[in-house]
């Protein structure tokens, strides 16, 4: 039975390379469609947070200057997540900086990432679009909290994880599906997708 760490940051920006920083993180371990265990911390990363960014997540200056150092948040939840394979929504961006911020306490990612944002895509392509607010909605899925709140979002995201890994199952007999099996899912273009369900041992058709 495959254990996962959906992970989500809130941050100062879009981009590490660009200076931005993380100001919370929240991962929640799923396994076998249920959240089994869950890490939540703000952080305080000596950066400035603009007030669109606090408007938008509710995390203010007052709030990261209260928090724990950036690093020890990040030996915490990196400790948390260990080598479980990592899931986030949009990976690209969690991606980045979950390798810069462990970068900065000296450590490096040694799994890879599936992301629930292009596996919507393949799996849910008829959405009005492949935001997570607007998933969570369009699947049926329970709302966690405030969106742009780091286990807000993080629990909302292993929820449609979940619901992904069941469609899977019931539209086309994958079991077990594996985080190899999503990040392959992920990367297959929507007309090779019959092709990549049969290899699985799926029951091919068209998505």
């Amino acid at each position: 039975m495959e254990t996962v760490a959906v992970i989500d940051f809130e941050t100062t920006g879009m981009s590490p390379e660009t200076g931005a920083r993380a100001t919370e993180i929240a991962a929640v371990l799923l396994r076998d469609g249920r959240v089994v265990d869950r890490y939540q911390g703000l952080m305080n990363a000596g950066a400035y947070v603009p007030p669109f960014i606090e408007q938008l997540t509710g995390i203010s200056n007052a709030m990261v200057r209260a928090a724990p150092p950036a690093a020890k948040v990040m030996r915490e939840v990196a400790d948390f997540v260990g080598a479980h394979p990592l899931v986030a929504h949009n990976a690209s961006f969690d991606c980045r900086f979950w390798d810069a911020e462990l970068g900065r306490i000296g450590r490096a990612r040694v799994q890879a990432f599936a992301c629930t944002m292009l596996l919507a895509r393949r799996i849910y392509p008829e959405a009005p679009n492949h935001k997570l607010g607007t998933l969570v909605e369009f699947a049926g899925l329970p709302v966690a909290g405030r969106h742009h709140r780091a286990m807000a979002d993080a629990e909302m995201a292993a929820n449609l994880l979940a619901r992904l890994e069941r469609e899977l199952e019931r539209r086309f007999g994958l079991a077990p599906v594996t985080h190899d099996m999503l990040r392959e899912i992920q990367a297959s273009p929507r007309h090779a997708m019959p092709g990549c369900i049969a290899r699985h041992g799926g029951r091919a058709r068209a998505v």
